[in-house]
């Protein structure tokens, strides 16, 4: 089994705080197998971690989370930008002309961009694998409620700290039964449901900090100088 965390950001998310080596300096020391860098709406960091992961003794798995037109989803596995706007179904089907798997985060908490609110039940089980514990959710709900989704409608689980600061990685991590330590091993698992989720919440505080610190940086970002 080995132990990936599939959701995290760096500072190239205008939400993210930490440059890569940091993230991959803390997967190294918690013990990951496995880590995929996910940004929003861009993809430069996740190839320079994906890239740079070996010498951590970590698997790189490059990816995004994209910002379809109904909400949040992850591409794992892709090497290229997926464009931001798209419809779901066609961001899935993009997601995996690109080679890639689509995975659903934190689909039943709107305030977060999950798609639940705006896609049909089929739509949402068209997903290769869905996202069922977020660490950065205040309370379970919207977890159980993405569980119970993937359990009735057969899809597999993952989890994700969706870390936004470096001390985050590794808060909540999947599980993957790889058949072979490879980035294409591991998502072929997620892909297959050979998976176990397995994480603590992040602290409230700590999400309160994330999300202030967030703000900050996006607005900054807007500003003309």
């Amino acid at each position: 089994m080995l132990s990936v965390e599939l959701h995290a950001h760096s500072e190239l998310s205008y939400d993210g705080r930490d440059p890569v080596e940091l993230l991959l300096e803390q997967a190294e020391a918690v013990g990951l197998d496995a880590l995929a860098v996910t940004d929003h709406d861009e993809i430069e960091a996740s190839l320079s971690a994906a890239a740079a992961a070996r010498e951590y003794g970590l698997v790189g798995i490059p990816g995004m989370e994209v910002s379809s037109a109904a909400g949040h989803v992850l591409a794992l596995g892709v090497e290229e930008l997926v464009p931001a706007g798209l419809p779901f179904d066609e961001t899935l089907e993009y997601i995996r002309d690109l080679g890639g798997i689509a995975v659903v985060p934190h689909p039943f908490q709107s305030s977060r961009h999950g798609v639940a609110a705006h896609v049909t039940r089929e739509q949402l089980a068209s997903a290769d694998a869905i996202e069922v514990y977020n660490s950065r959710l205040l309370t379970g709900r919207a977890n159980r409620q993405a569980e119970r989704f993937a359990e009735t409608h057969g899809l597999p689980k993952t989890a994700g700290s969706d870390a936004h600061i470096a001390e985050m990685v590794g808060q909540a991590v999947t599980e993957v039964d790889a058949y072979h330590r490879s980035a294409e091993g591991i998502l072929d698992a997620v892909q297959e449901g050979r998976t176990t989720v397995v994480g603590k919440r992040t602290p409230w505080f700590i999400s309160v900090q994330q999300f202030g610190g967030g703000v900050t940086r996006r607005l900054r970002s807007m500003l003309p100088w």
